[in-house]
């Protein structure tokens, strides 16, 4: 549908009239020195009715423009239909833990042995896709901290930005702290119901700030950070003698779930793949994502088609006025002849 933004100015539209009926007229024949008798005549034999046509067409043009103009300064605009959008319940931040130890090979995807980082990898990028509406963001770390992706709703851009996470990337050892700070650095501005953090790690921390303080800090701006222990699990190895079996003991669990309590969150340990993947099907209990919608109607503006016509009119009117200006002084120089 169509609608005006500024109907009100529609009141303008008789303005030229009133102007008309108002004001006195201006003398359309100016007193001449010379009076000549046969004067109508003499008007009739240049073409004064066909003049007097095109007169009226120039008036009811320049009428037409200015209705165009007022038109166009309502400001048309055409209403699309109503369109549904998400309105986002989270803002969820991922730190993923690519430090060295994440390529150890204690779980099995798919009947295959995999490193951590590959199971990681597999069961939060679904986790991923499933949070429609939200916003998401993602932070690697190692030796340091990177923010890899800010808070967005382009899930396929968190997704791909987390499949080409690789090992090392930042380092080889296990800065938590500084996960958990960058983490409250990009939440801390957001809604403060929404501000959570999931927190990926295989490892004690062995660089950067330490895990209780930037806890403390978490919790000051209240940031809710869900800790998800990787590793620990069973490390399978060929031997001549078949799989040799282990424990990977690198694991610190005492400190991710010191870390979770001081901010309100949850510790989670996933020894293997289907471990994790109730870990974040837990995780979407514990933050759903709000199914709110809005309704929005897309909006194009037309103001410019009624200003466009009143321009090219406008332009004619002056052609025309123009070209009648000249006539006439042609039509006066051959009465002045005529009469000498």
């Amino acid at each position: 549908m169509i609608s005006l933004v500024w109907p009100w100015v529609l009141l303008v539209l008789p303005l030229p009239l009133l102007i008309r009926l108002l004001l006195p007229p201006a003398d359309p024949r100016p007193p001449r020195a010379l009076k000549l008798p046969f004067y109508g005549e003499l008007l009739r034999s240049m073409g004064a009715e066909k003049a007097r046509r095109g007169r009226t067409w120039r008036l009811l043009l320049a009428w037409l423009a200015w209705l165009l103009l007022v038109v166009a300064s309502a400001r048309p605009q055409w209403l699309g239909d109503p369109v549904e959008l998400p309105v986002a319940g989270r803002d969820l931040m991922l730190a993923v833990d690519v430090s060295g130890s994440m390529q150890q090979q204690d779980y099995r995807l798919q009947g295959r042995v995999s490193s951590r980082l590959d199971v990681v990898k597999a069961v939060a990028g679904r986790f991923i896709e499933e949070r429609s509406g939200d916003r998401l963001g993602l932070i690697l770390f190692g030796s340091r901290a990177y923010l890899q992706t800010p808070l967005t709703f382009d899930r396929k851009t968190v997704r791909s930005m987390l499949d080409e996470a690789a090992i090392g990337l930042a380092g080889i050892q296990t800065a938590v702290g500084d996960a958990i700070a960058l983490g409250v650095k990009r939440l801390r501005l957001q809604p403060e119901d929404n501000r959570v953090l999931i927190l990926l790690t295989d490892g004690a921390t062995g660089a950067g700030m330490m895990p209780l303080d930037a806890a403390q800090i978490a919790s000051h701006f209240g940031v809710r950070v869900y800790t998800i222990g990787i590793g620990g699990g069973e490390i399978g190895g060929q031997s001549p003698f078949g799989t040799l079996v282990q424990r990977g003991q690198d694991l610190d669990p005492a400190t991710l779930k010191e870390i979770a309590r001081i901010t309100g969150g949850q510790y989670f340990e996933a020894t293997d793949a289907q471990q994790l993947e109730q870990v974040y099907a837990e995780l979407n209990r514990l933050e759903p994502s709000i199914r709110d919608t809005r309704s929005l109607r897309p909006v194009r503006a037309l103001y410019m088609w009624p200003a466009g016509a009143a321009l090219v009119i406008s332009i004619l009117l002056a052609l025309a006025a123009l070209s009648g200006a000249r006539s006439a002084t042609t039509a006066d120089t051959g009465v002045a002849d005529d009469a000498g």
